[in-house]
C-alpha cells in the first residue's frame, strides 16, 4: 500500500507535536536564580525541526497545536496567557527562521535563520511580558520594566539560543532518519 506524501507529512508533524509535549512535561528547570518561575524546556526543538523540514506555515501550525495542547495540559497553570505568549514567540521564530531557511537552504542559511529566530523571539517576548505579565501577575507594568534587562531578555536569549543550537545540531540527522523511514515504508 502506497502512503501519500500528505499522510507522511501529517504523521511526521503529529510525532513532532507529541515529542514536544513529552519534552515540556519531563524536561524543565529554572535557568536564572533571579527568576525561578522562568523555566527552560526543549519543547520548541521539534517545532523548529518541523519548520525546517516542511516550511514556515507548517512550523506555525505545529506551534499552534503544541501551544494549545501544552497550555491546556502540562502547562495549564499559565492559562490562555501562556498559550498566546507561546504562540506569538515560537510562531514568530518559526515564520522568520523557516522563511530564511527556505530561501537559503544551506548550513549557513540555517545558522542565519536560527540566529534571526532567537533575536525575534526575544524581542516578541519583551513585548509579551510588558503586555501579559501585568495581567497574569496582577502587577503594574512598572514592576515588569525593571526585570527586562536583568531577567527577561537574558532568559529568552539563553532559552531560544539553546533550542536553536540543538536544532542546528540535530536537524540534518533527524531529517535523514525521517526520509529514510518514509522511503522504506
Amino acid at each position: 500500500m502506497k502512503v501519500s506524501e500528505a499522510t507522511r507529512k501529517l504523521t511526521t508533524m503529529a510525532m513532532l507535536t507529541a515529542i514536544s509535549i513529552v519534552l515540556v512535561a519531563f524536561v524543565h528547570f529554572p535557568l536564572l536564580p533571579a527568576a525561578p518561575w522562568m523555566e527552560y524546556d526543549p519543547a520548541d526543538i521539534p517545532i523548529f525541526i518541523g519548520t525546517f523540514m516542511f516550511g514556515p506555515a507548517a512550523g506555525l501550525g505545529l506551534t499552534a497545536v503544541v501551544a494549545i495542547i501544552q497550555g491546556t495540559t502540562v502547562s495549564a497553570g499559565s492559562g490562555w496567557i501562556g498559550i498566546v505568549m507561546h504562540f506569538l514567540a515560537t510562531g514568530t521564530f518559526a515564520l522568520l527562521a523557516g522563511t530564511i531557511y527556505r530561501r537559503r537552504h544551506t548550513r549557513g542559511g540555517a545558522a542565519l535563520a536560527l540566529l534571526a529566530g532567537v533575536l525575534a523571539m526575544t524581542a516578541v517576548m519583551v513585548g509579551c511580558n510588558l503586555i501579559f505579565t501585568p495581567i497574569f501577575m496582577g502587577t503594574p507594568i512598572d514592576a515588569v520594566i525593571p526585570m527586562l534587562l536583568p531577567v527577561i531578555v537574558p532568559f529568552n536569549l539563553v532559552k531560544a539560543g539553546i533550542n536553536a543550537a540543538v536544532t542546528y545540531l540535530v536537524y540534518k540527522p533527524v531529517a535523514r532518519l525521517v526520509r529514510f523511514e518514509i522511503q522504506t515504508v
